[in-house]
C-alpha cells in the first residue's frame, strides 16, 4: 500500500491578519510551515492593529488583504466566467440564510466580494485546502471559493462563532470536507444545530509552544497575580476585581497585574477604585507576547474567571490557560464550556462556578497558601499540556486530516 502523498499547499482564511489575540491561528500556520506546508494567508479585513506579535509579523509576507471595491467586482466578474453555477449559488444560499438580518447579509455580501477578488490568484496557486478559522465570515469566504473552484475546504469554530451567531453553521458542517472544532463541549452544543455534528466534527484543541513557554515552577513572586484577556463580558473580570477586594478585606497581601484592552476598561477601573483595591490592581493593556510569557513566568497565580455573557457568548478554551499551565503558574478558573476538559478542579488547577467572588477569593487564597497543593497541580498542569495542547501535536494532527482530503477521490 502506497503511503499517502504529504500535504504542500494550504489558503488559511481569517477575519483580520495580523490579529494581536489570535496567536493560536498564528502558531498552527508555523506549525504547518515547519512540517514542510506552504500557507499562504487571506485576510478579509485590511490590517488595522497598532500591536503585532513577533510571530505574526514573520509571517507578513504569506499574507492577501483586500484592496478595492473595483478589484473585489472585478474578481467576483472572473468568478462568474469561471464557474457561474457554483458563483451564482453561494450567493443565493448567503441570500436565503441571511435575508432577515440586514447587517449580517450585509456583511455576507462584503464577505463574498472579498472571497472572490481572489479567486484568480487562488486558482493559480492551486491549494490543495481552503480551510478557515471562525463558523462566521471566514468559513462563508472559504466555502464560497471552495465551489468556485471546485477545492475542499475546512473550518475551524470555536466559541462566539457558535454560541451567538450561526451563518449557515449545519450547511458548512454538511458540506465541509473537514469540520474541526475545539471542544468536545462545542460537539455537543451543535448537535442542537445539526444531527452530523456528531460524525462530522472532528477535534483539534488549540495548543501552545512548549518551547516558547519553558517549565519554570519556582523563583515565583508570592505576591502577584495574573490575569490577561480582553477586558469584554466573557472574562469575567468584573468578578475578579470583586473577589481581589474580598482578599483584601481578608488582609490578604497581593498585587494582581490585569494584561488586556477592550470595552470594559474604564467600568472596570472604576469597580477596583470603588472596591478599595484601585491601588493593588494594575491594568497593564495589550502586550507583546513575550513580555506576558515573563510576566507568567514571575507570578505566583494565574486568574481567568470566565463566564457566560448575556448575550449567550462565552469562552471555548482559553489559550492563556494552558500558556500558564504550561509555564508553571498555578491556574484559578471557573466551570464553563469546554474549560473542564482543560482544567479538573483539584487536578490541573482549581475550578469555581461562575460569578462568584466569594468561591473565587478562597480558591485564589487557597492557592496562594497551600505550597503543596501548588507543586502537585503545575506538574499535573504541565503534563496535560504535553500530552493533550501541545501545538505541534494538534497540528500535526489537523495536518493528517487535511491530507486525507486533499488526497480523497
Amino acid at each position: 500500500m502506497n503511503a499517502r502523498p504529504p500535504l504542500r499547499r494550504v489558503v488559511y482564511i481569517v477575519s483580520l491578519f495580523p490579529c494581536w489575540s489570535e496567536t493560536f491561528i498564528v502558531r498552527e500556520i508555523h506549525a504547518l510551515i515547519g512540517n514542510g506546508v506552504d500557507v499562504r494567508i487571506l485576510s478579509l479585513k485590511a490590517p488595522s492593529e497598532t500591536l503585532v506579535q513577533t510571530d505574526a509579523m514573520a509571517l507578513m509576507d504569506r499574507v492577501r488583504q483586500p484592496r478595492s471595491a473595483l478589484h473585489a467586482l472585478a474578481g467576483a466578474a472572473r468568478a462568474l466566467l469561471m464557474n457561474p453555477a457554483g458563483t451564482f449559488s453561494t450567493l443565493a444560499s448567503i441570500f436565503a440564510d441571511a435575508w432577515r438580518t440586514p447587517v449580517v447579509l450585509a456583511k455576507s455580501l462584503v464577505t463574498w466580494l472579498r472571497a472572490l477578488e481572489h479567486a484568480a490568484w487562488m486558482r493559480d496557486f492551486a491549494p490543495q485546502v481552503i480551510h478557515s478559522h471562525w463558523a462566521t465570515y471566514p468559513s462563508t469566504a472559504a466555502w464560497t471559493l471552495s465551489r468556485v473552484l471546485r477545492r475542499p475546504f475546512g473550518f475551524t469554530c470555536h466559541a462566539h462563532d457558535i454560541f451567538v451567531e450561526r451563518q449557515l453553521i449545519a450547511r458548512k458542517i454538511e458540506d465541509a470536507a473537514l469540520a474541526v472544532t475545539i471542544s468536545r463541549f462545542n460537539v455537543e452544543w451543535l448537535r442542537r444545530e445539526t444531527p452530523l455534528a456528531d460524525s462530522r466534527l472532528k477535534v483539534v484543541h488549540c495548543g501552545v509552544d512548549l518551547t516558547a513557554n519553558p517549565w519554570q515552577p519556582a523563583g515565583r513572586d508570592g505576591r502577584q497575580i495574573l490575569a490577561v484577556g480582553r477586558l469584554d463580558p466573557i472574562k469575567g473580570f468584573a468578578t475578579l476585581i470583586e473577589a481581589l477586594a474580598l482578599l483584601a478585606e481578608d488582609g490578604i497581601d497581593f498585587q494582581c497585574r490585569l494584561v488586556g484592552s477592550g470595552p470594559l476598561e474604564a467600568g472596570l477601573r472604576r469597580l477596583a477604585v470603588d472596591g478599595g483595591v484601585g491601588d493593588r490592581v494594575e491594568f497593564a493593556g495589550a502586550q507583546p507576547q513575550d513580555v506576558v510569557r515573563r510576566w507568567m513566568s514571575e507570578a505566583a497565580l494565574f486568574v481567568l474567571p470566565s463566564e457566560v455573557a448575556p448575550d449567550g457568548n462565552r469562552d471555548g478554551i482559553p489559550v492563556a490557560l494552558m500558556e500558564a499551565m504550561a509555564t508553571g503558574c498555578p491556574v484559578v478558573t471557573t466551570r464553563v464550556s469546554g474549560i473542564p476538559e482543560l482544567v479538573e478542579n483539584e487536578v490541573e488547577g482549581l475550578v469555581v462556578e461562575e460569578r462568584q467572588p466569594r468561591a473565587l477569593a478562597d480558591a485564589m487564597r487557597r492557592m496562594l497558601d497551600d505550597d503543596a497543593l501548588r507543586d502537585a497541580i503545575t506538574v499535573r498542569a504541565r503534563g496535560k499540556i504535553e500530552r493533550e495542547f501541545d501545538v505541534h501535536k494538534e497540528a500535526r494532527r489537523l495536518q493528517d486530516y487535511m491530507e486525507a482530503i486533499a488526497h480523497a477521490p
